[in-house]
């Protein structure tokens, strides 16, 4: 249960109907995420246009690839709304159940190949010590292994962006269940 108000489909009024209703179109349904910003509707039209752009948009880096981040991302802060969302997302790519949830528990047992490892360790270190990322040590590693510039960056924007919804997730206590997790459009 949430620990604010959240106004539903079935009461919103105005723009917040309005918004809803793009969404479900969009994506097939409404998620928690979004009716959880239902008392400040322009928070979930900026906040799904700047998802759209970092998870969506091009990118030297696979939409599988920042699936991928977001799960390690989630994993490390303990938030299972959004590495359940974004396991579920990935899945659609990887279609290995069993390898997404490995992914989660420990990223480090999987065989990846040296991009992936490399961006798992960043989505790790900069989400639980993000003090301690160091140009020479983890984004020349990147380079080295043949990522761009633009595709660091983007790693960086993946991880900080999924910081970001992860702490609206713990911080307003949105939850998860089976029903939540079906029928998006990917």
């Amino acid at each position: 249960m949430a620990f604010i108000e959240v106004i539903g489909p079935e009461e919103a009024s105005g723009s917040l109907k309005e918004i809803y209703r793009e969404l479900e179109k969009q994506r097939g349904k409404l998620a928690r995420i979004h009716t959880i910003q239902s008392l400040h509707p322009e928070s979930i039209t900026a906040h799904m246009d700047l998802y759209m752009q970092i998870m969506f948009g091009k990118s030297p880096l696979s939409r599988a690839r920042r699936e991928m981040m977001a799960v390690v991302v989630s994993a490390t802060n303990g938030c299972e709304y959004c590495r359940l969302h974004h396991g579920e997302a990935l899945n659609h790519y990887w279609k290995d159940q069993d390898r997404v949830a490995q992914l989660a528990e420990n990223y480090r047992e999987l065989e990846l190949d040296k991009d992936d490892l490399l961006l798992c360790r960043l989505a790790e270190k900069l989400t639980a010590s993000p003090g301690k990322i160091s140009e020479e040590q983890d984004i020349e590693s990147l380079k080295e292994a043949g990522l761009t510039d633009r595709g660091i960056l983007d790693g960086v924007l993946v991880v900080s962006y999924f910081n970001f919804v992860n702490r609206i997730v713990l911080g307003l206590g949105v939850e998860t269940d089976e029903e939540e997790m079906s029928g998006y459009t990917y």
